[in-house]
């Protein structure tokens, strides 16, 4: 699966502007799981979730999730969003096994720094 958005871009952006909701999973110092969660007062994001394919279906993900929720729920966050591409039916049954479930909303967006 090719990204939409340049991930190395979007890390160095994420650290610039701080580490806080910067999430990474360790196993024997190795970095086998990432993503970000952030706040806008409104609703918490989780963005760029990932678990390296040897590491999955044993927890990790959920560790993350876990961690990402007790992170927003202490600034008072009242709901978590998310997106998924469509077609990316693992990561849809991961997030509904976990609590999710699928808003009825139209994801729109505009391109302010070209990521090329």
């Amino acid at each position: 699966m090719v990204p939409w958005n340049d991930p190395h871009r979007d890390v160095a952006r994420k650290l610039a502007a701080g580490v806080e909701g910067f999430l990474v999973g360790l196993l024997d110092g190795v970095i086998i799981a990432a993503g970000m969660a952030g706040y806008d007062g409104h609703r918490g994001w989780i963005n760029y979730l990932a678990v390296h394919p040897n590491h999955r279906r044993k927890g990790f993900g959920r560790q993350l999730m876990d961690a990402a929720e007790a992170l927003l729920r202490s600034q008072g966050c009242p709901k978590i969003n998310l997106q998924v591409r469509g077609t990316n039916a693992d990561a849809i049954g991961f997030y509904e096994h976990i609590g999710f479930v699928r808003d009825d909303v139209t994801s729109l967006g505009k391109r302010l720094e070209p990521d090329t």
